[in-house]
């Protein structure tokens, strides 16, 4: 089942002697599009995206849950994961220095989707009893194409929607990252002679506690941990591999001169050009997952009267996942390893970038472990969010039931640590990515209602409407 669906998903054709995989095509000019058509959103409105994360134009007592900036906080936990450190590195094995020019091309036009998304996510979102809100692309594509006369389209889109991310979060943002954190744990305690090596289910089972401790107090409780802590695993990161820059501060230059060279004549590289265009787009659009609407379902729980003011928000998260952390990891791995007997020592992923930093600091791989394991333990928090807004938009809000989501999700994070994960992952990834082409649908129909959206509220605030 694993194979069918990922070979439906991800079904490539040859182009210029490379596999060009279809869904990357269609997110990318999806985002091309919105960028072009909302007028280069992305780059105009990047200062005032900035201002309102930090509480410019925010009324505290507009209705919603969380404030702006632990909305984003909260959506960058959950694309920024092992994948930022190690996705990375696969992407340079197979394309070079050249793909980290697509990967931030990606990441820029990603900008665009995430507001169209998180526009969306807002305007449409449902008000419960006790004041809580609940929003994301199963509300949005429900209501949205019924207010076009769809209902039954609409329904059946939302239902679709949320059932895979129900299913794709026990995977793409569980069992991956606990595996993954395990991994990275028992690495930094001694490796093999670690007392945690054969003991996986002992940290599967700590791990889950203090997951569980985490979301069962639901978005005000997730929000108040990743807003502390994304600022301070993105500044243990970024000053990681700054200090790391720092060492070869003369091969920074000749990093940048070869990322430039390799993306428009690669060498080596299968399809040339095209081939390393499509391995940084991939890797970028896996990373931010912009087009694929999950972390529009946190940004939809702001407090705001504006739809418009969280959409702008959201640009900062690809900016931040895609084109700061990716690219300084990156630059680390040119500056350090790359053209060296360690790039074909059959390390990969992770432990490539380790490899890369010990390469220069002794114990630098240390502070990447722990920044590892809170990229893991922050996306395992926002997608458990994101599976239970969907699991509660397919049952209901009984306590009963959203408890027993909280617990089978707390399972499968121990699950993680000591199951073989491949079927589970190509599964759970094919799925979610699935979701990609349903969602852009709606998102293109709905397009010129996010314009209008946009172009009121930035004409408000150019005529002092909307007080700072």
């Amino acid at each position: 089942m694993a194979d069918a669906l990922a070979a439906l998903v991800f079904y490539a054709v040859p182009i210029a002697g490379v596999e060009l995989p279809l869904i990357v095509v269609w997110l990318v000019l999806a985002a091309l599009l919105f960028t072009l058509y909302l007028g280069f959103i992305n780059v105009r409105g990047f200062t005032l995206a900035w201002r309102l994360a930090f509480g410019q134009y925010s009324d505290p007592k507009s209705p919603g849950d969380i404030s702006p900036f632990k909305a984003v906080a909260t959506a960058i936990s959950g694309t920024v994961g092992v994948g930022n450190i190690g996705g990375v590195a696969v992407a340079m094995m197979a394309g070079g220095p050249g793909a980290t020019f697509w990967l931030i091309m990606a990441g820029l036009l990603g900008m665009s989707t995430k507001l169209v998304e998180c526009t969306l996510a807002v305007k449409y979102r449902d008000y419960h009893q006790d004041g809580t809100v609940a929003g994301g692309p199963m509300y949005y594509l429900n209501r949205g194409l019924a207010k076009r006369g769809w209902n039954k389209v609409g329904r059946c889109l939302g239902a679709f929607y949320a059932i895979a991310i129900v299913i794709g979060c026990m995977g793409i943002g569980n069992m991956f990252q606990s595996n993954q954190a395990y991994v990275q744990f028992v690495n930094v305690s001694g490796g093999e002679a670690s007392w945690f090596a054969d003991r996986a289910w002992v940290f599967g089972l700590v791990l889950a506690g203090i997951v569980a401790a985490v979301i069962i107090g639901g978005i005000q409780s997730i929000a108040k941990v990743t807003g502390k802590l994304v600022p301070f695993m993105a500044l243990l990161y970024g000053v990681s591999c700054i200090l790391i820059l720092a060492y070869h501060a003369d091969r920074i230059l000749p990093a940048v001169a070869l990322i430039i060279e390799g993306a428009f004549s690669p060498e080596g590289i299968s399809g040339g050009m095209l081939g390393v265009m499509i391995i940084g787009f991939q890797r970028a659009l896996f990373s931010n997952e912009a087009g694929l609407g999950s972390a529009s379902i946190a940004h939809a729980a702001v407090k705001t009267n504006h739809p418009a003011s969280e959409g702008l928000v959201s640009l900062l998260e690809p900016f931040i996942d895609t084109v700061v952390i990716c690219t300084l990891s990156s630059l680390v791995i040119i500056t350090t390893v790359y053209g060296s007997p360690l790039m074909d020592s059959g390390l990969e992923g992770v432990a490539l970038t380790s490899a890369a930093f010990e390469s220069t600091v002794s114990w630098s791989p240390y502070p990447l472990a722990i920044a590892a394991l809170l990229f893991a333990f922050s996306t395992m928090i926002s997608w458990a969010y994101y599976g239970r807004q969907a699991w509660q938009y397919l049952v209901g809000d009984k306590p009963v039931l959203v408890q027993l989501f909280n617990l089978v999700f707390c399972g499968f994070v121990a699950l993680g640590c000591v199951m073989q994960l491949e079927a589970v992952l190509k599964f759970s990834d094919a799925l979610v990515f699935l979701i990609a082409v349903p969602n852009i649908i709606g998102l293109l129909i709905m397009l010129p209602e996010v314009k209008a959206e946009l172009g009121g509220y930035l004409r408000a605030i150019r005529k002092g409407d909307i007080e700072r």
